[in-house]
């Protein structure tokens, strides 16, 4: 059990912080706010999903932050012909000992890289299910404990490319948020031509923090105060996407769980021993979108489920600063935050 002692501080959070920061930043150029989301996710015990057309560097930057981190790294490649037994592991009988031997697979690391995870059937991606969420693997009746931490890190085309499946809802729902990388600026690319066109800057990239420091980072995390009315903002913008008229699926529960433990980990990110309003709203696109189902008749009319969240987030009021608000209870001078458009991620 991890004592308030063994805690890191949030001085401590914010030096290994920058130092993995600076490292994936060494080999993703002119991308500080995927870099940003993809260290919130990690502290937030969170699974990052990573979506956007081939050759924009998804797999570069999974990798970069699985080797920033001196922890156990797999990689599994994504195919058709990929099985569930690949993934989670099998039993196999030894001759010699007369018995079943389980021989682990690749979902036993702390940090697993799913490449390309939607060119696999949808019952190869279900075996991820448990992992993700419980953080254990059940196998012929016995159940086995996942390594911490642990962090799936998935990349997909969109689903219009050719040869790929739409994740299951279940399993979209399990990864705290999707990101897009983008194409880079054109500064960014002249830099990426001169890093990249001789040797992959990964070759060099050492481990910059060890997985029992990220430990304690989220333990830090965990103790971020959310105040009653942060809470209560978070709930009403979830329950929000449940009756918008352009949505036929909206937000989970586990949804809202996740907005809490993204938001307390961007003010831990952001020096602060509490959470506000303008971090629920900074990640509520990146959190809920890739929950959501748009209706067919949004979808003629191109509204996408980003948009819809941007709609929510300016229509539902934001609370205020001040002891009726709740906001009191905190010890602290917290300014007031106006009913304004939400700043982007």
């Amino acid at each position: 059990m991890t004592t308030y002692d063994d805690r890191a501080s949030l001085s401590d959070l914010t030096a290994t912080v920058e130092r993995v920061r600076g490292s994936v930043e060494g080999v993703i150029e002119g991308k500080p706010e995927v870099v940003r989301l993809a260290l919130t996710v990690l502290l937030a015990e969170g699974h990052l999903l990573i979506e956007d057309v081939p050759g924009v560097g998804k797999t570069m930057l999974a990798k970069a932050l699985a080797r920033s981190i001196d922890c156990s790294v797999r990689r599994i490649q994504f195919t058709p012909d990929l099985l569930p037994s690949d993934i989670t592991g099998v039993s196999i009988w030894d001759q010699q000992r007369r018995d079943f031997e389980f021989k682990p697979g690749a979902i036993f690391a702390q940090i697993v890289i799913g490449d390309e995870i939607n060119r696999a059937s949808p019952k190869t991606q279900s075996a991820l299910l448990e992992s993700m969420e419980e953080r254990q693997v059940t196998i012929d009746g016995q159940t086995y404990e996942l390594p911490s931490p642990f962090m799936v890190v998935a990349t997909q085309n969109p689903v219009e490319m050719e040869g790929t499946y739409p994740l299951p809802e279940a399993q979209r729902d399990r990864f705290m948020a999707r990101v897009s990388v983008g194409y880079p600026s054109v500064e960014a690319e002249l830099q990426m031509l001169d890093v990249h066109g001789g040797v992959s800057p990964l070759e060099d990239l050492q481990p910059v923090a060890h997985a029992h420091e990220i430990v304690k980072l989220v333990e830090a995390v965990r103790g971020v105060h959310v105040a009653e009315p942060v809470r209560r903002y978070a709930v009403e913008l979830v329950a929000a996407t449940r009756s918008h008229p352009d949505l036929r699926l909206g937000a989970s529960p586990r949804a809202t769980l996740h907005l809490l433990r993204a938001a307390k980990a961007s003010a831990a990110l952001a020096g602060r021993e509490y959470a506000l309003p303008d971090d629920v709203q900074a990640l509520a696109a990146a959190v809920l979108a890739h929950r959501l189902l748009p209706t067919a008749q949004a979808q003629l009319n191109r509204r996408t489920a980003e948009q819809v969240v941007l709609e929510i987030l300016q229509h539902t009021p934001v609370p205020t600063a001040g002891r009726q608000s709740g906001y009191g209870d905190l010890g602290r001078s917290i300014p007031a935050y106006p009913q304004q458009p939400p700043r982007s991620l």
